[in-house]
């Protein structure tokens, strides 16, 4: 965890304690890559497991998957998935439209000031709304 720095360990871990997530050295490690600088952010599994990797904390991809999956279930961060071959991961959990860039993928948020949602089609019987997820694809002209 000496790559990654005393301060980003330290917010990752009170960020695992708040889900009451068991803090492994795995976890702590990706939890300090997430959050450890304080600035909202969206990774894709791969990419978390290439920042692990060039901060001197290895840790498989398989274990990254596994990882984020679990702070997804305990509520600590929420998966985008853009299309049905990539997910990302985004640290901001209040409900935020998303622009999605074709050409790099690249997730950025969008301003969701500007978004209104008129309706909602009904949903089917025995069905609540989990959250609504607004990705607008976008390409350079």
């Amino acid at each position: 965890m000496d790559a990654i720095g005393t301060e980003a360990a330290k917010r990752g871990t009170r960020w695992l304690a708040r889900a009451g997530l068991r803090p492994t050295r795995q976890r702590l490690s990706l939890a300090a890559l997430l959050v450890g600088d304080g600035v909202d952010r969206h990774v894709t599994a791969e990419s978390l497991h290439a920042a692990a990797g060039e901060a001197g904390e290895p840790v498989s991809l398989a274990t990254v998957y596994n990882t984020l999956r679990a702070f997804c279930e305990a509520g600590l961060i929420n998966e985008i998935s853009v299309d049905g071959s990539r997910s990302y991961f985004d640290t901001r959990l209040d409900d935020h439209p998303h622009f999605f860039w074709e050409e790099d993928g690249r997730l950025v948020d969008a301003p969701a000031a500007d978004l209104e949602i008129a309706r909602l089609p009904d949903l089917p019987e025995g069905a609540e709304l989990s959250r609504v997820d607004v990705v607008i694809r976008l390409r350079k002209s």
